[in-house]
């Protein structure tokens, strides 16, 4: 049934699928339950869709464990690397709202030379040329509206057709040196690159236009780097009422095929469907190096807010059209300035076990309590602004939510005093995780020579493996703030740090690795002695200091998690404690049980004993050694 509802789902994601029959489709995949397949990216993955598995996501395969990876539908024979992996949506944050499929192998074999040719220059700032292209890159670019990748746009609502979004620094070259070619050289001073992001959009006869709106530039602040001008590449021709509209610049009734249009990105524009067939385009823009960036702390408030109340948009979807006014003001804010926004502001109200809060994305506000914390507002904070995971649930799934509109954020205080609030977490002594060995015996050789009294709990060679496996596990939780015991919440108030008017959220420490040799003479090693005590879910992120002021009886807590000058970011993962165990191992499935659950992710350069025997998948402890 699970192999049937995957192959189906693309039989009937297709515009002319019966809808009676997509109707029958819908109806089975709410009654299917599923569980998890794997897990890239912070977000659990099925290979076919069900109740909760319903965002459908494109992916390179070999991301996904080889244990499970035939299980995903490969949908495109054009990239059949990719696979196509189903999500919660509940569980998307800002970091993972979109789905940049990497698409570089596309176009390995091909030649990319592109030569444009005939400039027109319509109004200041809008240039156009069309592309000469080898036919064999011609056909390789249109092909992508054939690799079955579309999928709903966040801001559905406000645009018309369909999109999926690609990486291609091979693609993203070729045009760099057609622009560098094609603008004038006063437009082209600072130019460094084209974005290797596109966006690939198809329009049929008929759909809604992509309203008016200015685009967000980007920015990366640690290379200097800012977009000045939007880029399209029509993949196909043909006429519009108008096609683009540039609002105060030009208009384009009719385009031809590889056209190319270049435009200042302060304008406001509107795209409409061809009237006469398929309309294709993909948009980039161009990123110029900024000597001076001056920052406007501001813009990166409404920049989170709209970001915030897109997350939100899952579980409210009348937040939508509050998100898309957010960014319009941040495009417009860029060039001139904030100017007026909505008249009214959105907030939501959330309850998680009790603790009641008000939000907006940039701002947080609890009430002050004695069994709230300042560290506990801080870490609920954390859990809702990444949409953490606890256990299997998103964190704003666990949470119940409210949209409230208002002028201004004057009525929180009492809003929040009339809600009592408790404390939602326990404390967290993580020593406990972490007893100490027994006391090694000596005398203790192994298995083989023990004469049925072998203890491997004071084996030395057994109590280095433990020892090892502990300073792994330490490794990943004595760092983390906030631990996940299943569905329950735990803080180390240790690594929240309040100084002045901030919030310090304390990173990761690292432990120098154990080393240690073996010699054995049963069909046993130590590891298999190592097994799982118990499995610990660790949060770890890298921000800012979170600002925070008291006032009318309330915690303020302000995430500028935006301004030019931050970066953040945030990694989930699960833990397995070890202990050593006295059983006579007559399962080889059950042997090393410590070792086969650690995710291998999590064993890289930077962490501890990325060099340990730990990881030698030969179980062989130690053919030279024969006692």
């Amino acid at each position: 049934m699970s192999i049937d509802l995957r192959d189906r789902f693309f039989v009937l994601s297709a515009p002319d699928a019966p809808a009676e029959e997509v109707a029958r489709y819908r109806a089975e995949v709410d009654a299917t339950d599923a569980v998890p397949a794997a897990t890239v990216d912070g977000l659990d993955l099925s290979w076919h869709p069900s109740a909760r598995f319903k965002a459908v996501r494109f992916i390179d395969a070999e991301r996904i464990d080889e244990r499970v990876r035939d299980l995903f539908a490969r949908p495109s024979a054009d990239a059949p690397y990719l696979a196509a992996v189903f999500v919660d949506p509940h569980e998307l944050s800002f970091r993972t709202f979109e789905n940049i499929v990497p698409l570089d192998r596309l176009f390995e074999d091909v030649p990319l030379e592109a030569e444009p040719a005939g400039r027109a220059e319509h109004a200041e700032g809008v240039f156009s040329f069309s592309l000469r292209l080898p036919e064999e890159t011609r056909a390789r670019l249109a092909r992508l509206d054939e690799l079955n990748l579309y999928v709903p746009p966040l801001n559905a609502a406000s645009r018309g057709g369909e999109r999926f979004i690609f990486h291609s620094a091979l693609l993203a070259e070729a045009l760099t040196a057609a622009v560098a070619d094609a603008l004038p050289p006063a437009v082209v001073v600072g130019f460094s690159h084209v974005n290797p992001v596109f966006r690939c959009n198809r329009f049929e006869p008929g759909d809604a236009n992509f309203h008016r709106h200015r685009d967000t530039p980007y920015f990366d602040a640690a290379r200097r780097h800012i977009s000045r001008y939007t880029v399209l590449l029509y993949l196909t021709g043909g006429t519009g009422s108008p096609a683009l509209d540039l609002v105060g610049g030009a208009a384009f009734g009719e385009i031809g095929e590889f056209t190319c249009v270049i435009f200042d990105q302060r304008y406001e524009h509107e795209g409409a469907p061809y009237g006469d067939g398929r309309k294709v385009f993909l948009r980039t823009e161009l990123v110029f190096a900024a000597d001076e960036v001056t920052e406007a702390p501001e813009i990166g408030e409404l920049f989170s807010k709209a970001c915030y109340l897109t997350g939100e948009s899952v579980f409210a979807p009348e937040l939508a059209r509050h998100a898309d006014a957010y960014y319009n003001q941040v495009a417009a804010a860029h060039w001139a300035g904030l100017g007026e926004g909505p008249t009214r502001e959105t907030f939501v109200h959330k309850e998680f076990r009790g603790v009641h809060f008000v939000a907006n994305g940039y701002d947080f506000w609890f009430a002050k309590t004695d069994a709230l914390s300042l560290a506990e507002c801080a870490a609920l904070t954390l859990l809702d602004y990444f949409n953490c995971k606890l256990g299997d649930t998103a964190f704003r799934a666990l949470c119940k939510t409210e949209v409230i509109e208002s002028d201004d954020a004057g009525w929180i205080p009492e809003f929040l005093r009339a809600r009592h609030s408790g404390s939602a977490m326990t404390r967290v002594d993580k020593s406990a995780f972490f007893p100490e060995p027994e006391r090694l015996d000596g005398r203790i050789c192994c298995p083989f020579h023990s004469s049925g009294n072998y203890d491997p709990t004071r084996h030395d060679e057994i109590i280095d493996v433990y020892t090892d496996a502990q300073s792994f596990a330490k490794a990943h939780i004595l760092p983390a703030p906030i631990l996940m015991l299943g569905e329950d919440v735990a803080l180390d108030p240790d690594r929240f740090v309040i100084h002045d008017t901030l919030i310090h959220v304390l990173g990761k420490d690292t432990l120098k690795p154990v080393n240690f040799a073996a010699c054995w003479n049963d069909e046993s090693i130590p590891e298999d002695y190592v097994i799982v005590a118990a499995k610990v879910g660790v949060t770890r992120f890298l921000v800012p200091p979170i600002m925070y002021a008291e006032s009318a009886g309330c915690y303020h807590l302000t995430f500028d998690f935006f301004r030019n000058s931050w970066m953040v970011d945030h990694r989930q993962a699960t833990i397995p404690i070890p202990r050593i165990t006295e059983e006579d191992w007559a399962d080889p499935d059950e042997k090393s049980a410590w070792r086969r659950s650690v995710d291998r992710s999590l064993i890289d350069d930077e962490h501890p004993l990325s060099d340990s025997d730990l990881w030698d998948d030969d179980d062989d402890w130690d053919d030279d050694e024969d006692d």
